[in-house]
C-alpha cells in the first residue's frame, strides 16, 4: 500500500553547493524521526537567486531551507519578515514559510555557542575574548559572543578598517585592532576564536603563543577541514582547551530542521561520526 503521508521538503541553496554536508545532516535526522521528508542541495547562481525566492513564495513546494555563500545577504533582503538577529547581521541562513510570509533568521551564532556549550562548559564565564578575522563568518560569532555577556571582544584583522566596521556594528563592547596588537590582547583572555580560513585545506597558518591566555582558556576554530587545524594543534600543545568547528556546522542545522519538519533534533556522536567519515572519504 502506498504511503499517503505528505513529503515535507526543504533545501540548501548556494554556489558552489556540491560539497555541502547539510543533506547528510538533515537526512540523518529525517531517518531518525521516521519523517517522510526530503532535503536537497540546489545550486543557484547569484543572478537567479531572486527568481528562486519568488518561486519559493508563490509555489510553496518547499517548507523553507538553508542559504549559504554567496546568497546570505540577499536572502535577508528578500525575506518578508527577518527576525532581529538577521536584521542586525544583514544576513540570513535559514528561511521558512509561515502564514503566507517568508521568514528569516541566522542560526550561525546559535551553532557556534551550542558547540561550545557542549564541548567547553563555562567558556562564557570569561572577561575578554579575542576574535581573529573580520570576514563575513565573524559577524554572527561576534553577535553571539556579545549576546552571551562577555564584557570585551577584541577583533583583530590585517585590514583594520574591516575590524572597525564590526566594532561599529556591534557596539561599545567590541573593539577593533590591527594584527600587531594580537600578543597584548591575548594576555589574560579567556576565549580565542579563529574565524579566518588559516589552516583550511592546507592553507597557511601563523604561529601564536597561546600561553599568554588565561589558565583554562578555550581556543576554537570555525574551520573544520581539517578537523584539527594548525591553530588548534598549537593551542592543545600549550595546554589550552580546544574545540573544533564541526559542531558549529551540526548545531546551526537544528533550528531549521525544527521549523520545516516539526521535530527538534539532537546533535549526537552518531551524527558527528557520520560527517567525519564523509570528510575522510573526500580528503
Amino acid at each position: 500500500m502506498a504511503d499517503s503521508r505528505e513529503t515535507l521538503k526543504a533545501f540548501v541553496v548556494g554556489t558552489p553547493i556540491r560539497h555541502s554536508r547539510s543533506p547528510l545532516i538533515h537526512g540523518h535526522w529525517l531517518r531518525q524521526f521516521g519523517i517522510a521528508g526530503d532535503y536537497r542541495a540546489i545550486e543557484i547562481p547569484p543572478d537567479e537567486f531572486e527568481s528562486f525566492i519568488r518561486l519559493l513564495k508563490t509555489e510553496q513546494t518547499y517548507r523553507g531551507g538553508n542559504v549559504t555563500i554567496p546568497h546570505k545577504e540577499r536572502a535577508y533582503q528578500l525575506a518578508d519578515q527577518p527576525d532581529t538577529l538577521a536584521q542586525e547581521l544583514g544576513a540570513a541562513n535559514t528561511l521558512w514559510l509561515e502564514d503566507g510570509a517568508l521568514k528569516a533568521t541566522n542560526t550561525d551564532g546559535y551553532g557556534f555557542t551550542a558547540n561550545l556549550d557542549e564541548r567547553a562548559t563555562g567558556w562564557d564565564q570569561v572577561g575578554s575574548a579575542v576574535v581573529l578575522g573580520a570576514g563575513g563568518a565573524s559577524r554572527a560569532i561576534i553577535q553571539a559572543v556579545r549576546n552571551r555577556g562577555i564584557g570585551e571582544i577584541h577583533v583583530v584583522n590585517r585590514t583594520l578598517s574591516r575590524a572597525q566596521e564590526l566594532a561599529d556594528r556591534f557596539g561599545e563592547r567590541v573593539h577593533a585592532h590591527a594584527m600587531d596588537a594580537l600578543p597584548e590582547l591575548m594576555q589574560g583572555a579567556g576565549l580565542f576564536i579563529n574565524t579566518t580560513s588559516l589552516g583550511m585545506d592546507g592553507e597557511g597558518s601563523i604561529t601564536l603563543d597561546f600561553s599568554l591566555l588565561a589558565p583554562g582558556a578555550v581556543v576554537t576554530d570555525i574551520v573544520y577541514v581539517p578537523l584539527e587545524t594548525p591553530i588548534l594543534t598549537q593551542a592543545k600543545a600549550q595546554g589550552m582547551r580546544t574545540v573544533d568547528g564541526l559542531g558549529m556546522l551540526l548545531h546551526q542545522a537544528v533550528p531549521g530542521f525544527e521549523k520545516w519538519f516539526g521535530q527538534r533534533p539532537q546533535v549526537d556522536e552518531a551524527l558527528r561520526a557520520m560527517i567525519i567519515k564523509d570528510m575522510e572519504r573526500h580528503v
